[in-house]
């Protein structure tokens, strides 16, 4: 079982996405946990989700005042933070196969959801957690998103958005070492999971290689617990592999 007693014997959780196919499947996996007294299920439409350990709210990613206002329904134990969105296309947006498809549109959505969103939850989030006691802040990143590791091109609003979440998350890294020295911030690659965000780009992947959200989230989580602080800001995919930024 996932151990997070470093977390203490008994904390909060708030996952963000938690509607979505990986958000749902972190906000039931962190219901098994016995430490875990409360899950606050936070998503656009504040739908509920989860068991009797779950709180839905509403929280939208591109509307900071939402954000500001889900901190109110957080409680003092929280110790656990997830940012388990993403957006790759959409009803008139697909990613670009060639520079030529480029538009202003795609890049500006590409980043309210995938960087800038996530830059403010944390924004708002990270004051709640504790300064010298162990916690966690992780958001859903991307491989594609590793300039470094970019071996086929394309998709440039989506890589450019999950690239920038990176260098997001690795300046929270370091700036919060210096407040939080106990706290844990990464970037997660999920793997392909069959979701909606996928279901369109499912052909190229082998079957032995695409995972239920149930089994990305729970190897996860189980990478979660085992980080340091000292390998804060760096990315890891579900199975616990580091990935270049």
């Amino acid at each position: 079982m996932t151990d997070f007693s470093h977390l203490g014997e008994r904390f909060e959780a708030a996952v963000i996405g938690a509607t979505g196919g990986i958000g749902a499947a972190f906000v039931e996996a962190l219901e098994a946990l016995p430490a875990v007294s409360r899950v606050h299920a936070l998503s656009r439409g504040a739908r509920p989700v989860g068991g009797a350990k779950a709180m839905p709210g509403r929280l939208d990613l591109e509307d900071e005042a939402s954000i500001a206002a889900a901190v109110g329904q957080m409680g003092e134990g929280l110790r656990l933070v997830i940012v388990a969105t993403g957006l790759l296309h959409a009803e008139t947006m697909m990613p670009e196969k060639t520079w030529r498809d480029l538009t202003p549109q795609a890049f500006a959505r590409n980043f309210a959801v995938n960087t800038t969103g996530s830059a403010l939850v944390a924004k708002h989030f990270l004051p709640l957690l504790p300064r010298k006691d162990p916690s966690i802040f992780a958001a859903i990143s991307a491989r594609v998103g590793s300039i470094s590791d970019n071996q086929a091109g394309g998709w440039y609003a989506y890589r450019a958005s999950k690239a920038a979440l990176n260098q997001v998350l690795k300046c929270l890294a370091i700036e919060e070492a210096r407040r939080r020295p106990q706290l844990v911030i990464a970037g997660l690659q999920p793997g392909t999971v069959r979701t909606p965000l996928s279901a369109p780009f499912r052909g190229q992947v082998k079957p032995e290689d695409l995972l239920d959200p149930s089994t990305s989230a729970k190897g996860l989580l189980n990478v979660l617990a085992d980080l340091t602080p000292d390998q804060s800001g760096s990315l890891f995919d579900w199975r616990g592999n580091a990935f270049p930024p």
